[in-house]
């Protein structure tokens, strides 16, 4: 009876709040999608540059920092960030910006590095220069690993972003911590829930891209060396 009566009333909460979940998911979605767009600007093109220069001291480096960036308690991140850029999004997404380079970076490594040297050696023999070999043949090869790193990091990124709430950015951590101050499990749920659906239908999305662009690409990049 007691847990008719509570789904009775989340319900009711829902109907009444829904407008408060839909500005927190929408700014959870900002979040995220700044951090992992600025994660990838910075991630794959050094990835693919580390892939194609065999420089060992750049690549130890490079790792190490983002190895450094990823160890770093997230609390405590935030909590550096937010002394030095201020309470709000700005400090948010550059923390979780940093947090998705290594993931992004590492797969987009590996996916270069596992292209067959042959057919790169066998676009170089038909004329293809060095960008034309790096877009039309690496570069789609590579692409699943990349999607992978993006899916795997976008996970990450939203699962992280409900700490946000926590400096004043927003988005469904704002909800949880609400919830947790007043005592209200409608408020808790609606952002937990919120957000676990928000990672489920993100990586069904991107699972989806990345079957259906990895199609296209391989085949184009096989037949451009045939």
């Amino acid at each position: 009876m007691l847990q008719s009566d509570f789904w009775t009333n989340y319900w009711e909460f829902i109907q009444l709040r829904y407008p408060d979940i839909l500005i927190a998911t929408r700014e959870h979605l900002t979040i995220t999608a700044l951090a992992i767009l600025l994660g990838s600007l910075v991630a794959v093109p050094i990835g693919m540059f580390l892939a194609n220069n065999k420089i060992k001291w750049l690549h130890t480096l490079t790792f190490t920092i983002a190895n450094i960036f990823q160890t770093i308690p997230s609390l405590a991140l935030l909590a550096i960030l937010m002394s030095l850029l201020g309470i709000g999004m700005k400090s948010a997404v550059f923390a979780l910006f940093l947090y998705s380079l290594l993931p992004i970076l590492r797969n987009t490594y590996a996916g270069f590095t596992s292209v067959d040297h042959s057919l790169v050696e066998s676009a170089r023999g038909m004329g293809y220069s060095a960008l034309q070999r790096l877009l039309l043949i690496q570069f789609p090869l590579a692409f699943p690993y990349i999607m992978s790193g993006l899916r795997m990091t976008t996970v990450y990124i939203i699962s992280w972003t409900t700490l946000a709430a926590l400096i004043g950015a927003g988005g469904l951590g704002e909800l949880i911590v609400s919830g947790i101050g007043v005592n209200k499990k409608e408020l808790i749920i609606s952002g937990a829930v919120s957000a676990i659906l928000l990672a489920l239908v993100a990586d069904f999305i991107l699972a989806s891209i990345e079957r259906w662009v990895s199609r296209k690409t391989k085949s184009t990049a096989v037949s451009s060396t045939v």
